[in-house]
């Protein structure tokens, strides 16, 4: 358990901007920030962050919440989690009570997993640099590779012990559970017998976007032609490996920072740039690239330069990859090394200004660099060098911007000495043929939906949920705010005439809402929107000096997102910059008494509406007997609307 006033202080500490600003590139927009959504593939930021209400939205899939709320959701951490990495990243200390083995093994399976896979972690540093084993094979090995003591640490490297069970034998002492153990692939079952997978390798955690070790990959230094090079964990409910990239933790800050991420093959890649000084650089860990993986760089940049080492037949396969960029609509650049080098060997022997000078020089557009190595293969052959024109205007095809298309044509015509009117009625076909299929996709998608939407009506406007939801809007925005406010109170005049009198009074906000509210009877109907009006009537009462961020921290989390949702609906407008094109939407803190007073009004409107409606169909029923009561009350009502309509500048 951690402390309130641990939990306290990291809420205080902690800034939504910065903590998010790890994981998401924001850009300033107003008093806000926004982004591309990192819970679903967008190319228009639709993610916006506010530093003064310390809470964020996702409108494209509905999330929000504050600080905490965002790393539960992004990084699957539990609240007691997501505090202590908090405390992590602002240097705090927080008071909590040490977790026995019994809730160890009791803690649900996902965090099972995780605690296991940090138990290993520290498990393999601590057999790399404390047993004769691991610093006579393992450490060597790093040392020979060229890695200092601070590299070796900076990236958790170790050892696994070439013993069958050792790893699995300390974690069961340790009171970790065995089913735990064989879901993280670190620990092989067979009938009755237990061996450790990673037996005999130097290991590399494998971390998520926050430093969570999600799983390992682990380097055989043997000459064991039996077993494979590498091993990475198999997948598990935490390690998806076509999620990850191996050194995204390391690396986010300085992709960010430097809008440029460089992309290579393996570990030992990615260690020995950030050992050089370049630490923008994250791996594929030699799988296939994907768009999952693509998608978590496009949220710190949307510039990607892929690093090939000196191997034409790799370089061939790889660059199947580099479509799989381009249509996630990033800038593409490439750099070959060498033949005989690749990123590792060349970045340990050169300098880190040589290996920028040289990054700099020879990175090419894509364009260039799939052109110059096709072309070698077609050379004095017109069909082969056909295919190779096909295949380079098919990448172009990809890019969903219609202005770089156009200019990567200009340049493929120039490199490969065609005709551009060719090339351009190569993307048409291309395009065309792409979007027949996108087509015939649509229509079989819809044939399914109309199936669907014919059993839907069509859903009308809950105009009382619509002004409920804007009482509660009001409260949180403006609750203890002191307003002069104009009321208005029925009077019979000279002729005996229901008129409206308007009576100046001065109020804070929650006091004149909760008492139009009281004075009218008039009750929330839908049960959150009432659950929520009288938590944040009695936060108001309670506590003069009532802050919305710190309101946001001690509500549920269904109800932290419901408080999301409506304190950032208006903020999504400010996606559309509407100032760009002159037009200048009015303040609402200009007239706070006047938005009160509407919202009030137009709710007793529309329960009067809902009266008169009631009589009506009492009358319907009662079609013999003609109540003339009944139809006193609907006359009175609808006077009432009227005269409630006049002062709303409404026409009836």
């Amino acid at each position: 358990m951690i402390s309130p006033a641990s939990i306290d202080l990291v809420f205080e500490t902690a800034r939504v901007e910065e903590v998010i600003g790890d994981f998401v590139q924001l850009k300033k927009s107003g008093s806000n920030f926004k982004g591309l959504s990192p819970f679903s593939d967008e190319r228009s930021p639709s993610f916006m962050v506010s530093p003064v209400k310390q809470i964020w939205k996702d409108f494209s899939s509905g999330k929000g919440g504050n600080v905490v709320a965002f790393l539960m959701e992004h990084e699957h951490f539990t609240y007691p989690e997501a505090i202590k990495y908090l405390a992590k990243k602002y240097n705090l200390e927080i008071e909590e009570t040490e977790q026995s083995n019994e809730q160890k093994e009791h803690a649900n399976e996902r965090e099972s997993l995780y605690l296991v896979n940090e138990f290993a972690n520290t498990y393999f540093q601590k057999v790399l640099h404390k047993t004769d084993q691991g610093k006579s094979i393992g450490l060597s090995y790093f040392k020979e590779r060229g890695f200092t003591e601070d590299t070796i640490k900076k990236f958790d490297l170790g050892y696994s012990l070439d013993a069958w069970q050792a790893f699995t034998d300390d974690a069961l002492k340790h009171g970790y559970n065995i089913d735990y153990l064989e879901k993280t692939g670190l620990t092989i079952v067979k009938d009755d017998k237990r061996f450790d997978r990673f037996k005999g390798r130097v290991m590399f955690p494998i971390k998520s976007m926050s430093g969570r070790v999600l799983g390992f990959g682990g380097r055989i230094l043997t000459n064991d032609k039996k077993a494979a090079k590498y091993v990475n964990s198999p997948e598990s409910e935490v390690y998806h490996k076509s999620n990850v990239l191996y050194g995204i933790f390391h690396a986010k800050q300085s992709i960010a920072k430097e809008d440029n991420c460089f992309l290579v093959e393996g570990y030992t890649d990615v260690i020995q740039f950030h050992q050089t000084g370049i630490k923008n650089v994250v791996a594929s860990s030699g799988t296939a690239l994907t768009a999952e993986q693509i998608r978590l760089v496009n949220r710190l940049t949307k510039n990607i330069t892929v690093l090939f080492d000196g191997d034409a037949a790799g370089m061939r396969a790889s660059i199947r990859g580099i479509d799989l960029i381009l249509e996630q609509g990033m800038n593409v650049r490439v750099c070959t090394f060498p033949e005989g080098d690749d990123p590792d060997s060349f970045a340990r022997k050169n300098t880190l200004e040589e290996l920028s000078l040289y990054l700099e020089e020879n990175a090419k557009d894509f364009i260039q660099f799939k052109a110059s190595l096709l072309v070698e293969d077609s050379k004095n052959d017109p069909i082969k060098k056909a295919e190779t024109v096909r295949d380079i205007v098919n990448s172009i095809s990809k890019i969903p911007d219609r202005i770089k298309k156009e200019i990567y044509i200009q340049e493929c015509a120039r490199i490969m000495d065609i005709s551009e009117e060719v090339l351009f009625s190569t993307l048409a076909q291309i395009n065309k043929k792409d979007v027949q299929e996108a087509n015939t996709q649509y229509k079989a998608e819809q044939k399914a939906f109309d199936v669907i939407k014919n059993q839907q009506p069509i859903k009308k406007v809950d105009v009382q949920y619509v002004l409920e939801r804007k009482i509660i809007e009001v409260l949180l925005l403006y609750g203890n705010k002191t307003e002069d406010f104009e009321d208005l109170v029925l009077k019979e005049n000279d002729k005996s005439e229901l008129v409206l009198e308007p009576i100046k009074q001065t109020a804070k906000v929650f006091e004149k809402v909760f008492l139009d509210l009281q004075e009218d009877e008039m009750e929330f109907s839908n049960p959150q929107f009432k659950t929520l009006y009288y938590t944040i009537i009695d936060a108001l009462n309670q506590n003069p000096d009532f802050e919305l961020k710190t309101f946001v921290n001690i509500v549920d989390a269904d109800m932290g997102n419901e408080i999301t949702t409506i304190l950032m609906e208006d903020e999504r407008y400010s996606l559309d910059n509407w100032q760009r094109m002159n037009i200048y939407p009015k303040d609402k803190t200009s007239s706070v008494a006047q938005l009160v007073s509407e919202t009030i009004l137009s709710l007793r409107c529309f329960l009067i509406e809902q009266k008169v409606f009631e009589f009506q169909q009492e009358t319907l029923r009662n079609k013999s007997e003609i109540n003339r009561s009944v139809l006193e009350e609907v006359k009175d009502y609808s006077g009432l609307k009227m005269l409630l309509s006049r002062k709303l500048n409404r026409v009836l």
